[in-house]
């Protein structure tokens, strides 16, 4: 399944698109265009994110984009 987490007792695994573990600080690269709610921006694929942290929760992801601090689902981002 992409985008798969599993939450064990040594800490919270989350992976990408294409199968790669996620770590905190890793960077990753959009898969896909997104819409930002709320907002009229869009961050475009191929947009590369650094520094991430993986967050419990429906979107796995927490990080700084231009347009701001986001979080993200791990099935919209392959590792870079």
């Amino acid at each position: 399944m992409v985008g798969e987490v599993e939450e064990l007792e040594t800490g919270l695994i989350v992976k990408d698109a294409n199968g790669n573990l996620l770590a905190d600080g890793d960077t990753v690269t959009l898969i896909k265009d997104l819409k930002v709610k709320g907002s009229s921006t869009t961050l475009k694929v191929g947009t590369k994110i650094k520094g991430i942290r993986l967050v419990s929760g429906d979107h796995e992801v927490d990080c700084k984009t231009e347009a701001g601090n986001m979080l993200l689902k791990a099935c919209f981002l392959k590792k870079a």
